[in-house]
């Protein structure tokens, strides 16, 4: 009963909490919906960054992937922070420079209004398709473990999957849809502090246990008898091979940190440049210490558990049971619920503010007032909102859940980031460039990782099956070395539609040249000390994983 009432407490102190913070925020306009009215400062954008980063995607699955392959992992944590940097550095300054308040707005002045209605049509098919059922699914799966749902219901596993989906998808619609993106950041920042807080305690009760109440006697054992999970640059057959790092791994960080709008739209709501860099370089410094939440448990449990689980996934939800005393799993659960409801209404409100400024205002409506563009999308989220609903439960046999949405993403990640970096560098590359840009990212990525990759990896291990090989470790190789990595594929194909964009650039060029403008709707003056700040976090992150090779 105790886990129950703290679950319910802190919950609802944190919804009454952003209700009262948002009460003098008005929605006259798209800035103070959208935007949270540009007022969001370093603290609230760094915090509201890492929660929406941290949801059960990012927890359960990166866990899930540690407690199968080790530390190499991290990765998707470390490499985060310098990704963070040069989004501060180099394109947040132009995001607030041309006054956006969605990244395809940029490539509607960079380009022409077609690329920009393509782009948001891209980011809102992942979005209701990939991100938002996942999303779901992986929340409902970690609520429903840890309070033992079926058992306590009455229900199968599935019915209680459901129940969790639509519980968590009505009560973040309601936060997202008629809150904004103000109610989103208060409520991401209360919800940090618990998430820092439990984060770091699921551990902490972990290396207790196995030190018999010991922490370093607990970590010594830990490292001690598990040492090939203690290697941070991963082997050909790991999910993230070391090689990747220098190819498609970067790539992947500098969509998700720097154009992804779901996390971009919180330093674009920053009250001046200056608090903007702040809050990505805070959030980037904290981002190193993310391996304590997002991988250590999972080692942990493999140690605990011995690797007996059936589903790596279930390795954390598994956890948080067996360490934490009674009296905290309520209080967890609540923080993890406030991740899965930031992730979940981060980007639906993203999705909103999509459909909203990018496709009813400049196609359906174009003479549509502020009021009425928010009005038609908050009915375009609650649809979008019903619609991952029905599709969460639906993905329950995707395997790995962290691995499958990064590799899905590459759908329209790449050819998003590609576009927008050459029209960035370049100022005579023409519209059509970029649509190509875009098509060919999108196609190409789908013929290779669902046309020729089935094919080649099946025919790799038929010849292996038909060879007698049968050991576990040789076919795992085998199917590593069948096709290349998908973040192989995404760095290639980077490099392809660039070489095409500027191959048209040279052959049909645009005939005046780009040039940004200043709206002057924000201070741009840079933190004087982002620079410095920037290098010794990159010095940091370097240190991290050359200790740990």
């Amino acid at each position: 009963m105790m886990q129950f009432l703290t679950f319910i407490g802190f919950t609802v102190i944190v919804a009454i909490i952003s209700y009262l913070k948002t009460k003098s925020t008005k929605e006259a306009s798209s800035d103070s919906y959208f935007l949270g009215g540009r007022s969001l400062t370093a603290g609230v954008i760094a915090g509201s960054l890492l929660l929406t980063n941290l949801s059960t995607e990012q927890i359960v699955g990166l866990n899930g992937s540690a407690y199968q392959s080790g530390l190499s992992v991290m990765v998707w944590e470390t490499l985060a922070a310098i990704a963070m940097i040069v989004t501060a550095l180099f394109l947040l300054p132009r995001y607030l420079k041309g006054g956006l308040t969605t990244v395809p707005g940029f490539l509607a002045k960079r380009f022409d209004i077609a690329t920009k209605t393509l782009t948001s049509i891209l980011f809102l098919s992942g979005y209701v398709v990939v991100l938002l059922p996942v999303i779901l699914y992986s929340g409902s799966l970690a609520i429903s473990g840890m309070f033992d749902l079926p058992e306590l219901l009455g229900v199968t596993h599935t019915q209680s999957i459901w129940i969790c989906v639509w519980g968590i998808g009505l009560i973040g619609s309601v936060y997202a849809v008629f809150g904004g993106l103000k109610a989103v950041a208060i409520s991401d920042s209360i919800n940090a502090i618990g998430l820092l807080i439990g984060g770091i305690l699921i551990p902490v009760f972990g290396l207790m246990m196995i030190g018999d109440g010991n922490i370093w006697d607990g970590l010594s054992i830990l490292t001690a008898e598990n040492p090939d999970k203690f290697k941070s640059m991963g082997g050909p057959t790991d999910p993230v091979p070391f090689y990747t790092i220098f190819t498609g791994m970067m790539l992947v960080q500098l969509f998700y940190w720097g154009t992804n709008q779901q996390i971009i739209q919180r330093a674009l709501g920053a009250k001046n440049l200056k608090e903007g860099q702040k809050g990505l370089l805070l959030a980037s410094f904290i981002k190193i210490l993310g391996p304590l939440i997002v991988v250590l448990p999972g080692l942990i449990a493999f140690h605990i558990f011995q690797g007996d689980l059936d589903s790596a996934d279930s390795a954390y939800p598994m956890l948080v049971k067996k360490v934490l005393p009674n009296a905290w799993v309520g209080f967890f659960a609540a923080v993890l619920f406030g991740a899965i409801l930031s992730s979940f209404n981060s980007v639906l409100n993203s999705s909103v503010t999509l459909f909203g400024i990018d496709v009813y205002k400049q196609h359906i409506n174009k003479n549509a007032n502020e009021k009425t563009i928010i009005k038609y999308g908050k009915i375009f989220g609650i649809a979008l909102a019903i619609a991952s609903m029905f599709i969460a439960p639906l993905i329950a046999n995707a395997g790995s859940l962290f691995a499958y949405l990064q590799e899905i993403n590459g759908i329209y990640s790449i050819p998003i980031l590609t576009i927008i970096v050459v029209g960035y560098l370049t100022k005579r590359v023409p519209a059509i460039a970029a649509k190509i840009g875009l098509v060919s990212g999108c196609s190409l990525y789908i013929l290779s990782q669902f046309i020729l990759q089935p094919y080649f990896i099946n025919k790799a291990l038929a010849n292996a099956e038909a060879a007698g090989i049968t050991d576990a470790a040789t076919l795992a190789l085998t199917k590593a070395e069948a096709y290349p990595h998908f973040l192989d594929i995404m760095a290639i194909l980077f490099l392809l539609n660039i070489a095409i964009m500027l191959i048209i650039g040279k052959l049909k060029p645009r005939k005046e040249a780009y040039v940004q403008e200043y709206t002057e709707q924000v201070d741009i003056t840079p933190w004087k000390y982002v620079k410095q700040a920037g290098i010794a976090i990159c010095i940091i992150v370097i240190g991290v994983y050359v200790y740990f090779a």
